[in-house]
């Protein structure tokens, strides 16, 4: 019998194709890959205790820093589990600002995976083309917050602030582009026979496999499974819209390719709605212990004052308890578990993160297949290391 040697491969933590800090240790036989070991941590930072000492208002900010592609997801995520610990009820209108600012989020993190995608396999410009709409939605960001990527917008009991004179044409204008753009994106690859060949049945897992990775968003319904947490488990208001859930059938590069497409125009379609039917009101409730009043009221009151004051400097308690509020991120389920022990900070965080899921699956997606398949499917994938590393 001939020897087989095999070949060790460090392809990471400064491989451009890895999506940040990962490291991926592949064993060659040849040019086919028998072997994937991950190594993830280089990113680590310990946010979700970080989080524990913070007052719940605070805590926000953090959020944004775990998928800093898509920081309004995370920050609906930990609201929502806050406001169910306080059984709470946001008004209307917030409501349909979050479902606006998180599905205009949703289009802005998949604009990234697709860019980075093309770019790994050879078609920069696709790359340039979503980061040129990427701008857009950033605008939007700075718009409402201040800030064009950490905005932690999305407050426990409401906003940070009213949506700003503007924002309606500025929105209006992205339902009006995008449309176009994203049919320009297809014209370049959809049917483009070298994206083809390098995606159809590359990285393949089929439902039940996907379900048993732990896999969800745009990975697992590529792979067929029609499971969208905004159609069977809505919050903030998701079930009075109107809109498609993504489904592939192969559960291979190019379906996850498609999903992200399909997806991104559901988005738009969502956000149209919102636009159009965004009912007027309070953006908070209307509790001065849990959110702060106008500063209008602060100049002019003794007690709002006194309120602000030690809203600001104390936070709010929190009743005993624990909660978990899902959500459906761009990258799969985004949820945090929120414990309380009574006091003003939570006693425990733990974030369900999507991204770490996604590359825990990767030596089952990439083994069998060519070294120059890794970066297609690693690509296709979409992970973030801020949220896999925490």
């Amino acid at each position: 019998m001939p020897e087989t040697k095999t070949m060790l491969l460090n392809m990471g933590p400064q491989h451009p194709s890895t999506h940040g800090v990962l490291r991926l240790v592949l064993e060659l036989d040849g040019e086919v890959v028998v072997k994937v070991t991950p190594h993830i941590g280089y990113l680590h930072t310990g946010m979700e205790k970080i989080m524990e000492s913070k007052r719940y208002q605070q805590a926000i900010t953090i959020t944004d820093r775990f998928d800093y592609l898509a920081p309004m997801s995370n920050n609906l995520a930990f609201v929502l589990s806050v406001e169910k610990l306080l059984g709470i009820d946001v008004p209307e209108r917030t409501k349909y600002i979050r479902v606006l600012l998180t599905e205009l989020t949703r289009i802005k993190s998949h604009l990234v995976a697709l860019g980075t995608m093309a770019l790994e396999i050879g078609a920069q410009s696709v790359f340039l083309y979503c980061f040129r709409e990427r701008e857009k939605i950033l605008d939007i960001y700075e718009m409402v917050s201040g800030a064009r990527m950490m905005s932690s917008y999305f407050r426990v009991g409401g906003l940070m602030a009213d949506l700003p004179d503007g924002f309606d044409k500025a929105v209006q204008q992205i339902l009006s582009e995008f449309p176009s753009r994203i049919d320009e994106y297809e014209d370049l690859l959809t049917k483009n026979p070298l994206w083809i060949q390098r995606l159809k049945g590359i990285g393949v897992i089929k439902g039940e496999e996907a379900i048993d990775w732990g896999l969800s968003g745009p990975n697992l319904r590529a792979s067929g499974v029609p499971w969208d947490l905004r159609k069977s488990n809505p919050c903030s208001g998701y079930e009075q819209f109107d809109f498609e859930i993504a489904l592939g059938q192969d559960g291979d590069s190019y379906e996850r390719y498609l999903v992200r497409i399909f997806e991104m125009r559901q988005s738009l379609r969502i956000v149209e709605q919102a636009l159009k039917e965004m009912p007027g009101g309070p953006i908070n409730i209307d509790n001065p212990k849990i959110v702060a009043p106008p500063k209008k009221v602060v100049r002019q009151s003794m007690e709002a004052l006194i309120h602000h004051f030690l809203l600001y400097s104390q936070g709010f308690d929190v009743p005993p308890g624990e909660a978990y509020v899902p959500v459906e991120g761009p990258k799969g389920e985004v949820g945090f578990y929120v414990v309380s022990d009574g006091t003003n900070k939570p006693w425990r965080v733990k974030l369900r993160p999507p991204s770490f899921l996604n590359i825990q699956v990767l030596p089952t997606l990439i083994e069998g297949h060519m070294l120059a398949d890794v970066v297609a499917i690693v690509g296709s994938i979409d992970f973030v290391l801020g949220e896999a590393d925490r």
